[in-house]
């Protein structure tokens, strides 16, 4: 037998990370599937969070055919009021 495996073609499919600072730590959140990981650099916590989606769509392939399908098509930058002070 073969050392060799047949290794299945992958298809690179795209998804939205929001990166959010807390304290020394990013926290990277994909708000589809609600998966979320961190890292002491923004680099790192995208990287850990491909890393986790990667396992989690393994097991959801449900879920996986469905951001196979859907398509982000905007997204906004809002401006929020003021803080008022005490």
């Amino acid at each position: 037998m073969s050392a060799l495996r047949t290794v299945e073609a992958t298809e690179r499919i795209r998804v939205l990370a929001i990166v959010l600072k807390e304290d020394d730590y990013y926290v990277a959140i994909e708000p589809i599937t609600n998966v979320a990981s961190q890292g002491k650099s923004i680099e790192e916590a995208l990287e850990n969070l491909k890393e986790a989606l990667e396992l989690y769509l393994e097991e959801d392939r449900e879920m996986l055919e469905y951001l196979r399908e859907v398509k982000l098509v905007g997204a906004m930058d809002l401006e929020a009021a003021p803080r008022t002070r005490s």
